[in-house]
């Protein structure tokens, strides 16, 4: 006889994340936002996602800026029942910084979702060995608001830690939280350093973004404090078990941060978060694709980047999603967020279970000149461009040439090497390839000789740093340098920075 499946029950992804759309719209029915839109009917509707996509637009942080400003204020029941103590800095390095309301909600979700992708760990590999020692996170600055006495702001990863139980910190964490949370990044870093170079670190945690220059900080100061020859990461920490990333593809940076550990055998364990929430992480450490956590209170929608931008367009869900389409990523959360874009492209590997990648930003696009590339396109051109010369990229940065009389337009290649290619001639002629290979709109302006082959300019080491920590910026876990712009703004404060560097010596 076959088993009932009760509906409560079910494992099939649509219906649960039918179940917790209800559940969000009915715990956000008397909120402002739940009144104006009409949550409650919406969420006795049979059919729910059709019902909320029919009512509820999809919105940018424009939509809900001044509302998120009187709730940094202390008003309540605005976009999610109750007063909100943290907030997120969210948006990178190019804008002027979307504050994104956490609740008590979200960061018990996000916390539950770190576990589970350790425990998970755990179970697929049975390598209890990384329990044994201390592991060291590289969170986000966070701090009190100045303008907002009694809240919260800075990086949800800081947020995040300074909400882990402190059973945890204790136990696990190898640096203390007074200089976890120190206000100047670069003393951050060498405060870690100093502390963890004698500690026996069995995972880190952090962005690839940061391993390069953390890593090099370890091993001067361990040669500086021993005296010793260390040359990989794994002179010093022996017993390194697992590199967990979040914040930044893995992809581009996993060559390089093996390299520089030294340890044969090392895990790697990606994770996909941002300050919307925790959404994804590897459940099989040969696929790179990552599982869509559904239980991480958010429900999510996706709208095909072919329609990106129109008034009207298609918006997926986990039900409908296809493999192998790109998708702008929009969520709705318990801390309020109700059909948000969050400015990712994702694509599925698969969708029973399901399965993405992240592959880019929907502003991460340079079409000065009708070339149209997009940034998945440009970091595919530079592992492929890496594995054909042996060369090893630290940062990159993309940006239209500057057309003269004498020069067609181009696209301009501002890269940081670890390992330089022999011939830099070669390394470019591999990124015009695959760029011809799989772009149309960059194919035709080559063949009809209307577009020149890349411009390709090596900058010195310590440029991309120097960036991140010049001007205004705060520096954090999650600060990196855009990989594309269609203005020239970022590529012309690195040339300059390299111009300085270089007639400095």
């Amino acid at each position: 006889m076959q088993a009932i499946r009760l509906p409560w029950r079910t494992r099939d992804p649509g219906a649960r994340q039918e179940r917790l759309l209800r559940a969000l719209l009915t715990r956000a029915a008397h909120t402002e936002w739940g009144r104006r839109l009409d949550f409650a009917r919406i969420a006795r509707a049979e059919d729910v996602v059709a019902a909320y996509q029919e009512r509820v637009p999809l919105h940018a942080y424009d939509d809900l800026g001044a509302d998120v400003r009187r709730m940094r204020a202390g008003e309540g029941d605005i976009l999610w029942p109750g007063t909100f103590h943290h907030f997120a800095v969210s948006g990178g390095t190019t804008s002027a910084g979307r504050i994104i309301p956490i609740s008590q909600d979200t960061l018990r979700k996000n916390w539950r979702f770190g576990v589970s992708a350790g425990l998970g760990y755990l179970a697929r590999t049975r390598n209890f060995r990384y329990l044994g020692g201390k592991h060291l996170s590289l969170p986000g600055r966070i701090e009190e608001d100045p303008a907002f006495p009694g809240t919260l702001i800075g990086e949800v990863s800081g947020l995040q830690y300074d909400f882990a139980p402190a059973y945890f910190k204790v136990l696990l964490q190898a640096v203390p939280d007074r200089l976890m949370f120190l206000p100047h990044w670069e003393e951050k870093l060498r405060a870690i350093v100093d502390h963890s170079v004698d500690r026996d670190i069995r995972s880190v945690n952090m962005a690839p973004t940061w391993a390069y220059p953390l890593f090099q900080m370890l091993l001067a100061r361990h040669r500086e404090k021993y005296n010793s020859g260390a040359t990989c990461v794994g002179d010093v920490w022996p017993n390194l078990q697992l590199f967990i990333a979040g914040g930044v593809a893995l992809s581009s940076y996993r060559a390089i941060i093996e390299r520089m550990i030294g340890l044969p055998g090392m895990d790697f364990l990606e994770t996909y978060g941002a300050s919307e929430g925790f959404f994804a992480h590897q459940d099989d450490l040969s696929d790179p694709a990552m599982r869509l956590r559904l239980d991480s209170g958010v429900f999510y929608e996706f709208v095909p980047m072919s329609e990106f931008g129109a008034s009207a367009p298609t918006r997926e869900t986990v039900a409908t999603a296809k493999p192998g389409v790109r998708y702008a990523m929009v969520v709705t959360t318990c801390s309020g967020l109700w059909a948000y874009q969050i400015g990712d492209v994702v694509r599925f590997t698969q969708t029973a279970p399901p399965r993405l990648t992240v592959v880019g930003r929907t502003a991460e696009v340079v079409d000065r000149y009708g070339e149209a590339v997009l940034g998945e396109e440009a970091a595919m051109a530079i592992e492929k461009a890496c594995r054909a010369t042996g060369a090893g990229v630290l940062y990159f940065h993309v940006a239209p040439g500057v057309a003269t009389v004498e020069r067609l337009p181009s696209l301009q290649w501002l890269i940081e090497f670890e390992t330089p290619p022999q011939s830099t001639a070669a390394f470019a002629t591999v990124l015009d390839r695959h760029l011809s290979a799989v772009n149309r709109h960059y194919q035709i302006r080559r063949e009809a000789h209307a577009f020149c082959g890349p411009d390709l300019v090596p900058l010195p080491r310590g440029v991309f740093y120097a960036w991140l920590n010049g001007g205004d910026r705060q520096v954090g876990g999650q600060t990196k340098v855009p990989r594309m712009s269609n203005e020239r703004r970022i590529a012309e404060a690195l040339l300059s920075i390299a111009g300085r560097q270089i007639a400095t010596g």
